[in-house]
């Protein structure tokens, strides 16, 4: 069912590689839902993910672009007005990459040159990405920003190492830059802070599928798939929330306010008891 919540709403979707991806999803849906907007994802990530497919199905245009390069971005924002005639309504960062995790080094072992990249690709893009954004007057007055997080900026998961710290720093980011945006333009920035979802870049780290089945276990409304999670998006992006800015919000089926489940404490008993 559709709505038409994004009916005349132009936007740009950053980080769609192939189906299993929350961006390509959000991009789904925002086509359902009314609006047009740009596609864009690094040159590497265009060569291995079916992003062209996307750009059909939608009848988006693709813009390669590193989201570390303000360079590139400058150009994305330049591209995507030249495209629309003018400004934006919507903007959508999908993009994270640890090597430390993927390479399964311990957190009290990272390599710093990975760090650095971590840092830069999955938190430091998000601010130059508004930063450029802002600079070029690039977004309508109430436009809105989303970002992906997970609950790893708060609490402690194993594994997820330096990933932890720049989500962290991603919501930060949302919080310093929503005060200033939203002030002088009513920009609303918000993240997202989503179960953990078996996407193609997510299905790559180790010990992923127990991760999802214990966030399973323990969330009352069970994790929340990657296309709830464009349903939120979508939301979020269109005028229903206007007045929700500097937000970091749990979309993770309950899992953020448990202590212990049933079924979690029934399988952590039974594992008692095999021993």
């Amino acid at each position: 069912m559709t709505y038409n919540l994004l009916n005349g709403k132009k936007g740009i979707i950053f980080g769609a590689l192939d189906e299993k991806s929350i961006a390509w999803k959000v991009a789904e849906k925002a086509h359902e839902e009314g609006a047009v907007f740009t596609l864009s994802n690094t040159p590497l990530a265009l060569r291995f993910g079916n992003l062209k497919e996307l750009s059909l199905k939608c009848n988006s245009e693709i813009i390669p672009a590193d989201a570390t390069s303000v360079k590139d971005l400058e150009s994305v924002f330049k591209r995507s007005m030249e495209i629309f005639g003018g400004k934006i309504d919507f903007i959508l960062h999908s993009i994270g990459m640890s090597m430390n995790v993927r390479k399964s080094r311990e957190y009290d072992n990272l390599d710093y040159n990975f760090y650095q990249k971590t840092i830069d690709i999955s938190a430091m893009s998000f601010h130059k990405m508004i930063q450029v954004a802002k600079k070029s007057d690039a977004i309508n007055d109430w436009g809105s920003i989303v970002a992906l997080s997970y609950i790893a900026a708060q609490r402690t998961l194993y594994r997820y190492n330096d990933m932890a710290d720049a989500k962290a720093m991603l919501e930060s980011i949302a919080r310093s830059f929503g005060y200033i945006y939203g002030r002088e333009k009513n920009v609303r920035i918000n993240t997202i802070s989503q179960s953990p979802t078996m996407t193609t870049a997510g299905s790559g780290v180790k010990g992923i599928d127990a991760l999802i089945d214990f966030t399973e276990r323990m969330s009352p409304l069970g994790n929340a798939t990657a296309e709830e999670c464009a349903n939120f998006c979508i939301v979020l992006f269109s005028d229903l929330s206007r007045k929700v800015t500097m937000q970091n919000i749990f979309h993770d089926g309950g899992f953020s306010g448990m202590g212990m489940s049933l079924k979690a404490m029934t399988q952590y008993k039974k594992c008692l008891e095999d021993e």
